[in-house]
């Protein structure tokens, strides 16, 4: 997407990270793999990544003015489950990580990871999943007790499963389903919060392309406790102001769209920075950037746990839009690569 006056940004190169990061399992808590490579790709572009004790990701991007440091925060980790017990049947009950219905991952593909390292393929089912055998079966109620995952390997028995190395505490992911379409639309699991991520990537790939500084020096902050509500309770003690870049819910009562840039005014957290959101607003508009200024009632991001954890900061939240969050989500490669554009805008001023 080009602006009159915004930055030229590589969108295929935002949409390929994108799809590199959905097909990683990143769970909250079993972020491993996917910081490994974002570590390794923010490097690539000539950024190196250090980490938190917890996991947290840090990409340091010098400033012409280093005596002030902005963070932007985004997250990798996603929501996922865990095996709460071994039924008797080799059936796996499971915990939810991160709060979504359980109606939204009823006959949803999954992956088991063991503790050593293997992985089985598995379907989540309701106890009574055949309209065939079990005449309640439309009307049982989608709760966790009444959910379990079908592996798809030759077990009948707890013992049978047991001995395939899966236990109790072994994480569960989701299978993403990623679609990225021709008109622009891009459809998966977890483009809250990839979707932000991938456009961060975009900000470095134009900073090291252009070789251009941002006017302070920057702190991306890659998160992996997000969707479990303490992903950046810490943050670096010299950041003043914190931009969290998370996705924007869509839907009754709020006023964005997939293809637009979401502003949020105030969250479950209550309003944020004044100030910030007024400029961002006001460069979304001089960057003829499509937007939209919401408020999200039953949500909370990075910048909320950092608040809440003590910080002495200032902090704003935008993000591309995402239609059924916590669900089968959708946005448009217009919203991510916007999103970019208007992190651009505010980091060069």
């Amino acid at each position: 997407m080009t602006t009159p006056l915004s930055p030229r940004l590589d969108a295929e190169y935002i949409v390929n990270q994108l799809k590199a990061l959905l097909a990683i399992p990143s769970p909250s808590g079993y972020c491993m793999e996917i910081m490994r490579y974002v570590g390794e790709e923010a490097r690539k572009l000539g950024y190196e990544m250090e980490q938190t004790p917890k996991g947290v990701g840090i990409i340091t991007i010098p400033g012409e003015d280093p005596a002030t440091v902005i963070g932007l925060s985004a997250h990798v980790d996603t929501l996922g489950a865990m095996v709460r017990s071994v039924k008797s049947s080799g059936m796996l009950r499971f915990t939810p990580i991160g709060g979504y219905s359980m109606q939204s991952v009823e006959g949803e593909y999954c992956l088991i990871h063991t503790r050593d390292g293997r992985k089985y393929e598995g379907t989540v089912l309701t106890t009574k999943p055949s309209v065939h055998v079990y005449p309640d079966s439309r009307d049982s109620k989608r709760e966790e007790a009444n959910m379990e995952i079908r592996i798809d390997e030759l077990v009948t028995s707890k013992e049978d499963t047991l001995k395939l190395g899966i236990s109790v505490g072994d994480f569960i992911s989701w299978d993403p389903r990623a679609r990225v379409l021709e008109n622009g639309y891009i459809k998966s699991r977890h483009l809250d919060d990839k979707a932000s991520v991938a456009a961060l990537f975009g900000l470095m790939e134009w900073l090291k392309r252009e070789n251009r500084k941002p006017k302070h020096t920057l702190k991306l902050i890659i998160s992996t406790y997000e969707e479990v509500g303490h992903g950046n309770a810490y943050i670096p003690s010299d950041i003043t102001e914190l931009l969290a870049i998370d996705m924007g819910a869509l839907g009754d009562d709020l006023s964005g769209s997939e293809r637009q840039v979401s502003i949020c005014a105030k969250d479950s957290g209550g309003p944020y920075d004044y100030e910030m959101t007024t400029r961002l607003i006001d460069l979304a508009k001089r960057e003829q950037l499509p937007h939209a200024v919401d408020i999200y009632p039953q949500y909370g991001s990075d910048a909320t746990a950092a608040l809440r954890g003590g910080s002495n900061i200032r902090a704003a939240l935008l993000g591309p839009g995402v239609h059924a969050s916590h669900s089968m989500e959708r946005t448009h490669k217009d919203a991510v690569v916007g999103t970019a554009a208007l992190l651009l805008a505010y980091v060069m001023e």
